[in-house]
């Protein structure tokens, strides 16, 4: 499929004339017929990048003066959680004036996906950790603290699901019990559910969620008590006791200690207690007192000594999301002198990542290699299919046009080889890894599938940043393969295999908490969860940006958060 900037077409311009407005106001028919016009006029991509936060800011504000002067005055606010109204009615209009049909007709599919995996673990595991949809049965893998409920909290909302989010924040209200004799994750439980929790709180304004985040972070913090403060990864709810796996050999994952900072800064923010930042940057400050040059860390850390052992380097399991949290913390914190180191850490790694891209034969799928040592292993996992979309979005903050190019460019091209890790089997999905051989290009190597959300992610920041639609189109040929293969009577599930397509029984937590959100935003307009107003947490959830200065404590820590407001229109009005 061909890929680079979406061009104009004859099509395109029947948007311009004034009898397509007909039927519409005046002075808003003038507005979006002068903002389209405009738009096609200046759609070569690398224009497009340059301009578009300002753009939708300007037709915001746009249209907001717009309202005011046409006398509708009644914006709906406030509200407790669950209760609030969609959506204002001048955010209706624009919605229905700027959103293309096929993305509404899309985004409502996948919102019924939502109700069809949400409802079947409503009805077969409410309250357990996951589904299990063959045997319709729960099972609770992360201790029993409801992980696929937390998970959910906020594409629900996000999908202006009422009725479902407020049953759930119920539960989370009444039911939910952290005090469990379960060793945890830090990092999964930091991901799933003090970011879920956060999430739906800064969506929501209610401030259950924001009590039983900080409830749950209390029980992680002992994991931070080593030498060095680099954390422990296994910690015992109930007792507070932490260690690190005995197959790492008492060494700490380099990923599980490095993504807790998005998720605790923002704890520290919200809830004006600054204990549980000061744990989770001190792990960068260690980190960057003996920071490698490329920017490349092992996967294995150790606690006592912050000294990096010997092991692989990869964008894969157990080493991405810390390179995705460098520069998420920069964003998080509106990319100030603050937070500007991050922002360095970061831009050092992707020079070590170039030196880890290969191009395969005879196609030239660019792919990240694994490194052992002073040796490149040709393989790449699926996991890594997350850096397609982080190098996008952090190609933006490059000070030179050149740079910022390169990086985006490359984002493109990987983003090409994930799109291709699902085209080239049977089934249209991805399996777990992949091995590169000269004149072969790529085949898979272990073949299961567990739907997993890295792809369709780096899809929808490729989108959100460049407008090529042609990002859409290969969501949505995803979508449809997960659609084939993998939804059943009571759920959806992975694939044993994606050759033959022999199926598992798991519906993963991140299914609902990230592949169908990331889905959803795909077919989203730009105005729904604003990538300058808020930063995703590696597990999809997310949080609001809060500029970081130097000198004063972050700013609303203790303030009521606003509720958000998500879109709505004929079709998105009602929940089930």
């Amino acid at each position: 499929m061909a890929r680079g900037s979406r061009s104009v077409t004859s099509t395109n311009w029947r948007y311009c004339h004034p009898s397509y407005y007909l039927k519409r106001p005046k002075r808003l028919a003038l507005l979006f017929i002068g903002f389209v016009c405009v738009s096609f006029v200046v759609w070569d991509r690398q224009t497009l990048v340059r301009e578009h936060q300002v753009e939708v800011s300007e037709l915001r504000k746009e249209v907001t003066d717009l309202k005011n002067m046409l006398g509708e005055s009644n914006n709906k606010q406030g509200g407790t959680s669950g209760k609030n109204d969609l959506t204002s009615k001048v955010t209706k209009s624009s919605k229905e004036v700027l959103d293309d049909p096929i993305d509404t007709e899309r985004r409502e599919k996948v919102k019924e996906a939502m109700l069809h995996a949400w409802g079947s673990y409503e009805k077969y595991a409410w309250g357990q950790d996951e589904l299990q949809p063959q045997s319709k049965s729960g099972v609770n893998s992360f201790g029993g603290l409801g992980a696929t409920l937390i998970d959910s909290l906020d594409t629900l909302y996000i999908m202006g699901l009422n009725k479902q989010f407020q049953k759930a924040r119920d539960w989370v209200a009444n039911t939910l019990d952290f005090n469990k004799d379960y060793e945890a994750s830090v990092f999964e439980t930091t991901i799933r559910v003090v970011g879920g929790l956060l999430s739906a709180y800064d969506l929501s304004g209610d401030k259950v969620f924001l009590d039983k985040a900080r409830e749950i972070a209390d029980r992680l913090l002992p994991a931070w008590n080593t030498p060095t403060g680099i954390p422990y990864n296994i910690i015992n709810l109930s007792h507070g006791r932490a260690h690190n796996p005995s197959w790492t050999g008492g060494e700490s994952i380099l990923a599980d200690s490095g993504t807790e900072q998005l998720e605790f800064i923002a704890l520290s923010q919200r809830t004006g207690d600054p204990k549980y930042q000061q744990k989770v940057e001190n792990v960068i400050s260690q980190l960057n007192k003996t920071f490698p040059g490329d920017g490349l860390l092992p996967i294995y850390i150790n606690p006592h000594s912050g000294a990096a052992g010997y092991s692989p380097i990869t964008f894969g399991a157990m080493g991405d999301s810390f390179y995705e949290y460098l520069l998420k913390v920069w964003i998080q914190g509106n990319k100030t002198s603050v937070v500007k180191h991050y922002r360095d850490m970061w831009e050092k790694s992707m020079k070590g990542l170039l030196s880890l891209i290969r191009r395969s034969t005879p196609s030239s799928f660019a792919y990240i290699c694994e490194k052992n040592g002073g040796s490149l292993t040709d393989k790449m996992d699926e996991l890594a299919c997350f850096a397609p979309g982080m190098i996008a979005l952090g190609s933006f903050g490059y000070t030179t046009a050149d740079e910022s190019q390169k990086f985006l460019s490359l984002a493109e091209e990987l983003a090409w080889t994930c799109y291709n890790f699902y085209q080239s089997t049977p089934t249209k999905l991805a399996g777990e890894n992949y091995f590169f051989h000269s004149g072969q290009d790529m085949n898979v190597g272990t073949s299961w599938n567990i739907l997993r959300p890295e792809t369709v992610e780096s899809l929808f920041y490729l989108w959100r940043l460049t407008g090529n639609k042609t990002y859409q189109e290969w969501g949505w040929n995803i979508f449809q393969a997960f659609e084939k293969n993998s939804r059943v009577e009571s759920g959806y599930v992975g694939l044993k295999d994606v050759n033959s397509g022999v199926k598992d029984n798991m519906m993963q937590s991140f299914f609902l908490a990230e592949t169908l959100k990331y889905f959803y935003l795909l077919f989203s307009p730009s105005s729904v969860i604003p990538l300058d107003e808020w930063v995703f947490n590696t597990e999809a959830h997310p949080l609001r940006i809060v500029s970081r200065n130097e000198g004063e404590h972050d700013k609303n820590s203790n303030e009521k958060q606003k509720p958000f407001y998500r879109i709505g229109g004929r079709k998105e009005g009602r929940s089930g």
